[in-house]
């Protein structure tokens, strides 16, 4: 697992330092907010979804005249849920005094998409352009909330797609839904009980 994150995160790296010497290559500043579930292998307990946060930057390099381009990001990204794990009074986890346990898992996210943008729109493009995008996004885990009854990956590979529109060439606004790939984290007593993230994400952009 960690040869694959390095491997992926080395690839992205590549990309980003061979993209940006084109003088079709844009950054800006971008922030967000997300709805988390988390997906386990098996329902012993309910999950809740959590609201959390991202904040980072977002480079985006459009191929001139055919719309269709890649975007790299680098972001701080909270995703977590609440489980509930005295759901059923007969699992081992109500008996060591578990109940509502709120999850955050802090990570640093690096998202890389392929990105299709409206441009011949007879001039309209140049007030708003919408686009769709998708790809994978790797996951680094920096920091999470301490629970004895779990095991946390230390990163996960996500799969995402989205649509959005962009304002005035500046702003972006994109929505989008994200797979967990690889498992985030998993308990710790039970043998393969692992959970994979489900997300509903919005961002923000300004481009500079």
């Amino acid at each position: 697992m960690k040869r694959k994150l390095t491997v992926l995160l080395l690839a992205v790296i590549a990309v980003i330092a061979a993209s940006s010497v084109s003088a079709q290559m844009r950054w800006g500043a971008s922030a967000g907010v997300n709805i988390n579930n988390m997906k386990f292998k098996q329902e012993l307990f309910s999950v809740s979804s959590a609201v959390g946060e991202s904040a980072g930057i977002r480079g985006e390099m459009m191929f001139p005249g055919i719309g269709f381009g890649i975007e790299l990001g680098l972001f701080y990204q909270q995703q977590g849920a609440t489980l509930h794990l005295a759901d059923k009074p007969n699992i081992i986890w109500s008996s060591q005094g578990y109940g509502d346990e709120r999850i955050y898992v802090h990570n640093i996210s690096i998202p890389f998409n392929l990105k299709f943008k409206w441009t011949r729109m007879q001039g309209l493009e140049d007030y708003v352009a919408p686009f769709v995008f998708g790809g994978p996004i790797l996951q680094l885990q920096a920091g999470h909330s301490k629970c004895d009854a779990l095991k946390y990956s230390g990163g996960d590979v996500e799969l995402c797609a989205g649509v959005g529109f962009e304002v005035l060439k500046r702003w972006q606004i994109a929505g989008s839904y994200i797979w967990g790939m690889t498992y985030a984290l998993k308990t710790a007593q039970l043998f393969d009980l692992s959970a994979r993230n489900r997300t509903w994400d919005v961002k923000v952009t300004y481009f500079f």
